[in-house]
């Protein structure tokens, strides 16, 4: 019998990706966004919408109850709101954790009683190469990434004795709307501050990264992979200069990779 699985921001980017992919290769498949109009293009592919808003709590839950016994929950559902701390308002930093941990939090305690009771299941939680590596501007969205990763090296202890996996994705450049949202609220926040000479180096970056970012679907093809491994790793790296920069992050000291990160932004 086929494995049930939810996939949460699965009306753009990693999660539409990972959503179609699955469905393709014989899973069943639940994809849920805020955007039904955009989930409703997934159906050809057999794919079944749920509205969902990671911001109510009650529609988290009503999401959960639609789907029933989920096998597989992949936490793709994010933001990437970007400026300096100084300009950031408490309450978007409040908001960007809602979204990239507290809700991933909330689903996973919703789907957890029927893994353990199964004895078996998936957590995939989509973090990012900016779950180790810290760039300047975007302190709250790497803030929530660091957190979901020490986030999910807990859980992975608290639940594999009974049977279920807890997986971290780490994408590189990938190509998604997110990229083009985050450089125009990196703007709006700090673009005419004290800040703004830094914010527009970032910015000229992030479009030189976005120009070599990988098609979605390699994260997806990454994810099925993890998904299917009898024993899976606890991350998979992929995605554009994933592997090198986290290489460099791990050999290098602080300040040194501090002076080669900020070089890129000249």
């Amino acid at each position: 019998m086929s494995k049930t699985v939810l996939v949460t921001g699965a009306s753009s980017g990693i999660g539409k990706a990972t959503a179609i992919y699955l469905a393709q290769n014989g899973y069943n498949v639940y994809g849920a966004a805020r955007r039904m109009e955009m989930l409703q293009a997934l159906q050809v592919y057999g794919i079944k919408p749920i509205t969902l808003d990671v911001t109510k709590d009650e529609s988290i839950v009503a999401c959960v109850a639609q789907t029933g016994n989920i096998d597989i929950l992949i936490n793709s559902a994010g933001l990437g709101s970007y400026g300096a701390l100084e300009d950031v308002p408490l309450s978007e930093a409040k908001n960007q954790m809602e979204i990239n941990l507290f809700s991933v939090a909330r689903l996973i305690q919703l789907v957890l009683p029927n893994m353990r009771k199964n004895k078996y299941g998936k957590i995939v939680n989509i973090s990012s190469v900016g779950g180790k590596v810290g760039l300047p501007m975007g302190v709250w969205y790497h803030a929530s990434k660091f957190a979901i990763e020490g986030m999910s090296d807990c859980l992975r202890n608290e639940v594999r004795q009974f049977g279920i996996d807890v997986i971290v994705i780490e994408p590189g450049g990938t190509k998604s709307e997110m990229t083009g949202i985050g450089g125009k609220e990196l703007m709006r926040v700090s673009g005419n501050t004290a800040y703004k000479g830094l914010a527009n180096s970032l910015l000229k970056m992030y479009d030189d990264m976005e120009k070599n970012s990988v098609e979605a679907v390699v994260i997806a093809k990454l994810i099925k992979k993890g998904i299917e491994a009898t024993h899976p790793k606890t991350r998979y790296i992929g995605g554009a200069m994933a592997k090198p920069m986290l290489f460099m992050r791990k050999i290098l000291p602080d300040k040194l990779f501090d002076k080669m990160l900020m070089s890129q932004m000249k």
